[in-house]
């Protein structure tokens, strides 16, 4: 069931379905709630799920020039305040990790348990900073088109281009309908993150790793970089994906997540 509350004064459309244990799934940049589609399908029932589109992206408005990751996360608190849901297992895909850091950083006592899925706890580099002013600068010209047609291919695993192909484009099709000022409201959301290693190194908060052996956007030396800051980590490392493992190697994620809200749930 597609739902939306009001936050900052725009709507906040987000999907609505299943019953159990609620998963929070949270999308990435140049992405909506649709990317999780087909991923949602490899659970069985008994499981509820609450799959927002991110301020910015997807159905969801914008409210100026900067989105936050803390201002993303408190819209989806908000969600969880409206559906009277307690606790949560909360998953971010790549930016949408930036989220999930976030959330736990502000609302801990309402996780269950977290996972960055091709994710980090970092905050950005410089060299990472212009990156963003630069894609900025192409979408105030008119060329998020050009973008989307280098990024998206890009978070696949180059082994995985041919046999995902309809899957390559259908990401294509998704980037593309995201508003032009939602995508520079984001992207200076990430330029000005903040650092949250520390949220990750809690041991109270259990949290599931999951990263790409191909990934391009995080090299496996940065994903074994996070392995040893959290040690109370629950790890998947995924050998056939690239930054999308969660629609390259489905059954292995899903089951992952399945697993860790089993123990936590007990």
């Amino acid at each position: 069931m597609l739902k939306h509350i009001e936050y900052r004064g725009i709507n906040v459309y987000y999907s609505d379905f299943g019953e159990g244990p609620c998963m929070v799934l949270l999308h990435g940049y140049l992405e909506s709630g649709e990317i999780w589609s087909s991923f949602v399908k490899q659970f069985p029932k008994g499981f509820r799920f609450i799959i927002p589109d991110l301020p910015g992206h997807g159905a969801s408005g914008t409210w100026g020039k900067v989105h936050a990751m803390d201002e993303l996360a408190r819209a989806v608190n908000l969600i969880l305040v409206a559906e009277g849901i307690g606790k949560v297992f909360l998953a971010g895909h790549s930016m949408g990790g930036y989220v999930t850091m976030a959330f736990a950083a502000l609302f801990p006592e309402k996780l269950l348990a977290y996972s960055l899925v091709h994710s980090t706890p970092f905050a950005d580099t410089q060299e990472k900073k212009e990156m963003r002013d630069r894609e900025a600068s192409l979408v105030l010209c008119g060329k998020k088109r050009q973008i989307i047609l280098v990024n998206i291919p890009k978070a696949f695993s180059s082994d995985n281009l041919v046999r995902m192909a309809r899957e390559v484009e259908q990401a294509k099709q998704i980037a593309i309908k995201n508003p032009d000022k939602g995508v520079i409201a984001l992207l200076n959301g990430m330029k000005e993150r903040y650092d949250h290693t520390r949220v990750l190194q809690n041991p109270d908060l259990p949290i599931l790793l999951i990263g790409g052996v191909k990934d391009n956007y995080i090299p496996i030396e940065v994903f074994d970089k996070l392995i040893k800051l959290a040690p109370h980590a629950t790890v998947v490392r995924l050998e056939e994906s690239g930054h999308m493992g969660f629609m390259e190697e489905p059954e292995r994620v899903s089951r992952a997540i399945m697993e860790m809200l089993q123990i936590t749930s007990e």
